[in-house]
């Protein structure tokens, strides 16, 4: 596995790496101290498995940079890993296709889940970042979303395969406890996507926070 951690604190990129170590003992890691930096590794070292950074490093060109780096990087999962638990930075990341965000308060113990998570496949984002954000949104988005679910939609399957992508879960994870192939769960997921009008599970996970709400 390839890991590229963002962060222009050598100090935390350091005690981010040993964390890392500790749950992919062989991954390889390449380090950026700047945006441009990280835009640089992008470009000329190869692919990543993984995308590790934080929000306004220098030169941070503000939320179009997490495109510039999907764009270079295509499919590979961006995770942000910030001092800001901000509500608009939190909900701008996720809107400009973040696949996690971890806060740097985050505990030893809370921080080594969150990774995990993100390694499983899952997505891992603030407790309460996504009923805030649902609370911030107009109701009558809610109220769209919700009629939805209650529609015709999604099966009873394709809502319990939603509850497993609200929780965090992998393919892997949610074939297990549902007692489905990943080929199958794939193909839910696919089709959860195209239902509820989204791009990726982190969008999909929004939508489900709206129809609990």
């Amino acid at each position: 596995m390839k890991i590229l951690i963002g962060d222009d604190h050598l100090l935390f990129r350091e005690g981010l790496r040993r964390l890392l170590e500790q749950l992919q003992g062989d991954a390889g890691f390449v380090e950026a101290g700047t945006f441009d930096e990280v835009l640089d590794q992008c470009r000329g070292g190869g692919t990543f498995d993984i995308i590790l950074m934080d929000l306004h490093m220098p030169n941070w060109p503000g939320f179009d940079g997490l495109r510039e780096i999907q764009a270079l990087q295509p499919g590979v999962p961006v995770v942000v890993i910030s001092a800001s638990e901000a509500l608009g930075d939190i909900r701008g990341a996720l809107d400009h296709g973040a696949t996690g965000y971890i806060p740097k308060s985050s505990s030893v113990k809370v921080m080594m889940g969150a990774l995990n998570l993100v390694f499983s496949g899952g997505i891992y984002l603030p407790p309460g970042a996504l009923t805030a954000s649902m609370d911030a949104a107009p109701r009558r988005r809610t109220v769209e979303v919700a009629d939805r679910s209650a529609g015709y939609g999604l099966t009873q399957r394709q809502r319990e395969v939603l509850e497993c992508l609200r929780l965090g879960k992998s393919n892997k994870q949610i074939a297990y406890e549902l007692g489905l192939s990943e080929g199958t769960v794939k193909i839910h997921v696919t089709a959860i996507f195209k239902s509820l009008g989204v791009k990726n599970r982190t969008q999909a996970v929004i939508a489900a926070a709206a129809m609990s709400a």
